[in-house]
């Protein structure tokens, strides 16, 4: 008879067959983590940003400072333009536009403030003529006595002094002793230096055509053109005599 058989025990496991142990993490956990940039770590993200804008906004004025006519800032602000909309934007674009503005006042300024000289024998004729009025020759102005026979343009002239509302008694002499240095009353007289022609030795000779169209020929219409001249510039012949004195001409 067979003596039972005692079960096998089962086989303990080999070394070479013990599971293999994972490793742990080598370190502290916050050795995994990624280093942070020094304005991350430091929090000063937004003043950074600010005084950026500020050293923009010196910049542009110092660039306006150096050119007037603003070209200088002309590629400094096509970049702000690219920084896109915020206020501190908003403020360079306005100060670059004032500045614009205040150049081109100041150009306009410069060409409409030239003052205009003023003819100081012009003046000294007006207060003459103010001070003598439209029937008086005023007094201190030296003449030469007229004529005792004038001539057929000097009659003419009388004539038509007084129906130009003149003084026959104040004005005549300072009339006669102007157009007598002028013209010496010839109608055909014509100076060859300047062209001036005629009685009242008109500049040039063709302005007496106003009158009519025989200004070449007829004392009549020279003396009309004169005697209006005179009393549009000057007011009265003795006014006209007198800067004729002073200057040479009338």
């Amino acid at each position: 008879m067979l003596e039972p058989t005692t079960p096998a025990t089962p086989a303990s496991p080999r070394e070479s067959e013990t599971p293999a142990v994972t490793p742990s993490p080598v370190g502290p956990r916050r050795g995994r983590k990624k280093k942070r940039g020094l304005f991350h770590r430091s929090g000063i993200v937004a003043p950074a940003l600010v005084v950026a804008v500020l050293l923009v906004v010196i910049v542009l004025i110092a660039a306006r400072l150096a050119n007037t006519d603003g070209k200088g800032a002309a590629g400094l602000s096509q970049s702000i333009d690219s920084l896109g909309d915020s206020a501190q934007v908003a403020a360079i674009v306005h100060e670059r536009e004032t500045i614009v503005a205040m150049n081109a006042a100041a150009a306009t300024l410069t060409v409409d403030s030239k003052p205009a000289m003023a003819d100081p024998a012009k003046i000294q004729a007006a207060q003459a003529a103010q001070s003598a009025g439209d029937t008086s020759g005023g007094t201190g102005i030296q003449t030469t006595a007229p004529p005792a026979d004038p001539t057929s343009a000097e009659q003419i002239g009388k004539a038509e002094l007084v129906d130009f509302g003149f003084s026959e008694s104040t004005q005549w002499p300072c009339r006669d002793d102007l157009w007598e240095r002028e013209g010496g009353w010839n109608g055909y007289a014509e100076n060859p230096s300047s062209g001036a022609y005629g009685i009242p030795q008109s500049l040039p000779g063709d302005k007496m055509a106003s009158v009519a169209s025989d200004w070449q020929t007829d004392p009549t219409t020279q003396i009309k053109w004169g005697l209006g001249y005179i009393k549009s510039i000057y007011g009265t012949p003795c006014a006209a005599w007198q800067n004729e004195l002073n200057v040479g001409s009338y």
